[in-house]
């Protein structure tokens, strides 16, 4: 980061996030964002429920999100980010746009959320088959796959833990064994689920083993939200934050050099 020694540190812009109360991965989101943005972190209330259909529709209460992105307008975010998939997925593709539309009411700036992020993200590489994986039990990830197929995206493969806890737990190699086992058929690309899910390090691994764009949820939440302040994710070596990780283009030639400019 720039400094001054006369003016202080360079201004900042900012990215606020809303987090289910259970998020335990703060630093793997900031791993994701270029030094001169910060990001500004809140949390739903604590709910004694565990990770299931009910807790998702709980900690997406509009009134929940409501509350959560005015906590964060004294600190200015440009951007506001709800970052929690099941959360975002449970109400299908109506319910992520009134999640949306809801956050932007509430603190009059563009709002993205992790289920829109992907969508989004799998338009940008032209992904039109995809292969899951979650940490969720089984009636939870069967709505994210309708959620998916309701945006026209097939899904080809699916792996599950079936955790209701502590899923920030999981390590990499299990992460990695899922994968494995959800590109059963022809894919365009794999998504692994659940922003309290660790995945930053295990995506180069498995894009250079499975041979498709890795996408993750606090990835594709950082990469959306970002790409509304004109910036883009640090993700080295990852197809959807890095141009020279991709297979072939994903973008017409002018969006790609809208893309890759600073």
């Amino acid at each position: 980061m720039d400094v001054s020694f006369l003016g202080g540190p360079r201004p900042q812009r900012g990215v606020g996030v809303v987090a289910p109360f259970d998020f335990a991965l703060d630093r793997e989101l900031w791993r994701w964002v270029p030094d001169d943005v910060s990001l500004h972190l809140t949390r739903t209330p604590f709910v004694p429920v565990e990770v299931s259909l009910d807790l998702a529709r709980l900690v997406s209460e509009h009134e929940t999100l409501d509350d959560a992105v005015r906590t964060l307008t004294a600190v200015a975010p440009e951007v506001v980010a709800y970052a929690c998939t099941s959360g975002s997925f449970v109400g299908g593709i109506a319910g992520e746009r009134a999640m949306c539309a809801e956050m932007t009411r509430a603190g009059a700036l563009p709002s993205v959320t992790t289920s829109g992020a992907l969508l989004e993200a799998l338009e940008f590489l032209g992904a039109r088959r995809v292969a899951l994986v979650t940490p969720y039990t089984e009636s939870v990830t069967r709505s994210l796959e309708a959620y998916v197929a309701e945006a026209g995206v097939a899904v080809t493969g699916c792996a599950f833990m079936g955790l209701t806890r502590h899923i920030w737990k999981v390590p990499y190699r299990e992460v990695a064994d899922m994968a494995r086992r959800a590109v059963r058929g022809p894919a365009d690309a794999l998504f692994i689920s659940c922003t309290n899910l660790p995945t930053y390090d295990v995506i180069p691994q498995l894009e250079a083993e499975l041979r498709i764009p890795v996408i993750s949820a606090n990835q594709v939440t950082m990469w959306a939200a970002l790409r509304r302040l004109g910036t883009r994710a640090v993700g080295p070596y990852q197809a959807l934050t890095d141009p020279a990780a991709r297979t072939g283009p994903v973008l017409p030639p002018e969006e790609q050099q809208q893309e890759g400019s600073p």
